[in-house]
């Protein structure tokens, strides 16, 4: 059973979000959270749940690959109405090393992980300029077509988070996938509670603006699911 606390925003009734962190790869731990996903709408079912990953599916981890194929093909967890998967910065970088191919941009890929997620998609030692083209089109495609942010009641949901002071409506496509400061020291209103990740930290962080949940999977620690249901929160994690 999920530990709900209260929430700093608020969904309308009948509604659940669950919302998982940076995924690097770790194709075993999002299965587990999926399945527990599933054994908590199964246990607590809602008419309308819905699950949105924030980004940073691929790099540094084992199965970059797996992960993109699991997200592209399923299956979603059981009970679940609608997926929502947004772009992080790993996904911004490996488009722009497939795209660019100079040896400027595919080291600043290659020196954030970037090996991992070739040696998954079986393209060690391939030229740069075939990367793409060896790429499944349909899981290149599906990188291409991610969204940046959603809105759902009074959150807001987007990878990295937001400048503060910029209306949601105009804030810039590198402050939404790479920003850390000024956001996560503001204590400023952003129009909406920023659920996150991007920026590791040891527990999920729950402030009157935000909500942090890339809890370092990659790294050794847990990947984190926050439960969202009209005013409360929680957590699940693998």
């Amino acid at each position: 059973m999920i530990a709900f606390g209260p929430a700093p925003a608020s969904l309308p009734r009948g509604q659940r979000v669950y919302v998982i962190g940076d995924v690097h790869g770790c194709l075993d731990q999002l299965r587990a959270l999926h399945q527990a996903v599933a054994e908590d709408m199964a246990a607590r079912p809602f008419a309308f749940g819905t699950l949105v990953h924030l980004g940073d599916y691929v790099d540094r981890g084992p199965d970059s690959a797996g992960v993109v194929r699991l997200l592209l093909e399923g299956p979603m967890p059981a009970g679940i109405t609608d997926v929502v998967n947004l772009a992080g910065n790993h996904e911004a970088m490996m488009l722009a090393a497939l795209d660019d191919c100079s040896p400027a941009v595919v080291q600043h890929w290659l020196l954030n992980g970037g090996g991992a997620t070739l040696d998954s998609f079986g393209l060690t030692g391939a030229d740069p300029a075939a990367w793409a083209e060896r790429l499944p089109a349909g899981q290149l495609a599906f990188l291409r077509g991610l969204a940046l942010t959603h809105r759902r009641g009074d959150y807001f949901f987007v990878h990295a988070g937001v400048r503060p002071g910029v209306p949601l409506t105009a804030q810039a496509r590198d402050d939404l996938l790479w920003i850390r400061e000024p956001f996560l020291s503001s204590t400023a209103s952003f129009e909406a509670v920023v659920v996150h990740g991007h920026t590791p930290v040891p527990s999920p962080e729950l402030r009157r603006n935000r909500i942090g949940i890339d809890t370092g999977a990659v790294m050794g620690g847990a990947l984190t699911c926050a439960v969202l249901e009209w005013n409360k929160v929680g957590f699940l994690s693998a």
